[in-house]
Order: C-alpha cells, then structure tokens, then sequence
C-alpha cells in the first residue's frame, strides 16, 4: 500500500567536498532536472533537512556524522537514537531511516540513514549506497505525509564514498537510483523497499561503472506519477 499525494516539487542539493564525487554527480545526473551540484560543505546549505549517513546504532562518531554533531549539538545523536529505539528497536536497518528534529533553524530536520551496521566499514561491494539513499527519500515522503510541506529542500552528501570507500561513480550511480525512486514511489515500509531494490540490483556488481539502474516500482499503478 501506498500514500498518494501531491506534494510540491523537493529542492534536492548535492554536496561534497570530495571533487571527484562533484564530478561524478554531474555525470550521473547530467540528464536528471531539478538538482543542484556543487562542490562545499552541507554545512553552508539552507535547506529544511540535512542528510546523514550513519551506522546502524545512529553513533555519530566519523565522517559526516561527526560533523553534524559538533555543529548541532551532542542532542542530536540522542534524538537520533531515540528514534533508533522507538522505531526500530534500537538497531536501524541499512535500506531504513529516521527523520529527527534537529534543534537548528537551518535545518529542521536530520535524516539518519545507515550505510554501513558499524563505523567506518568497507561498503564498496555493497547495494548500501542505494539503500540509504532510498531510504532516505522516503524518509521526506513520510514527514511530509504527516506534515504536509514540511521538507521542501534536502542537501545530501556523497554517500559511503569517504568512510565506506565506494568509489566515486558507484556512489553517484547508487545515488541517481535512490532519487529516481522518490519521485517514481511512496513506499509506506522499508522492508518492501529493501527487497524491491536488492531484487533488481542484486547483479549491478557485474555492470559497467557506468551503469545506472532506474528501480521499477511494485505497482506503478499506485505509483506518485
């Protein structure tokens, strides 16, 4: 089952400092309208949510993480995990999120989406990047289900491609699938959107690094579009 409503179009920023992630954005996204590539710190982006890859205890202890934290605030991690627990009993799935209020102006609100069970592990052979990335969309599609027009914009980094080293064009390719997901469907359980994307990306190991994967819906029928 889905949630089907019209929603005004999500401003979404891609942002890294890592040029090479840059780069390989605005190859994989070349043809895609409506984002915004640049090369900086989400620090500097004025959105309503920032995304953060995470591990699955929600440990903001590396990478981004502990950028977010020393920015907004040691609350933040425990808001963060106490999402962890009351959703997901204490343990976020890679392909789940939390959406969290994070005590800032600029953002709203914090996306915690694991791309990795713990800190710092190697996820370059994994579908992770695209099920976070997902993951993280949907997140959007349920705030703002409960909160209509509560999360118009979202700047996001290069996912898994600093600590998880995925390499850059994987990590952009993955990205692109998770987006085009978002505007293609509104999952309303996480479980049925890990299992659709792992059973159509299951032989992407076996592509061309060029090669991106669009996810065909369960049911297009109750699809957004």
């Amino acid at each position: 089952m889905t949630v089907n409503r019209v929603q005004p179009p999500l401003k979404v920023v891609l942002t890294d400092i890592n040029a090479r992630v840059v780069q390989a954005w605005r190859a994989a996204f070349a043809d895609t309208p409506g984002i915004e590539i640049r090369k900086g710190s989400i620090l500097d982006e004025t959105v309503d949510a920032w995304v953060s890859p995470t591990n699955s205890r929600g440990l903001m202890n590396g990478g981004v993480d502990a950028v977010l934290k020393r920015h907004l605030g040691a609350g933040i991690q425990l808001r963060v995990q106490r999402a962890i627990r009351d959703q997901f009993e204490g343990r976020l799935p890679v392909g789940s999120a939390v959406c969290v209020p994070s005590g800032a102006t600029n953002p709203k609100f914090l996306i915690s989406t694991p791309t990795m069970e713990q800190s710092s592990q190697n996820v370059s052979e994994t579908l992770n990047v695209a099920l976070a990335c997902a993951a993280a969309f949907q997140a959007i599609h349920h705030q703002n289900n409960e909160a209509p027009g509560s999360i118009e914009s979202v700047a996001l980094v290069g996912m898994g491609a600093q600590t998880g080293r995925v390499p850059a064009r994987v990590c952009a390719n993955l990205m692109w699938t998770g987006y085009t997901l978002f505007n293609d469907y509104c999952f309303d359980d996480y479980d049925n959107l890990r299992s659709t994307i792992t059973a159509q990306l299951d032989d992407i190991e076996s592509a061309p690094t060029e090669t991106r994967v669009r996810i065909a819906p369960p049911n297009r029928a109750s699809s957004r579009r």
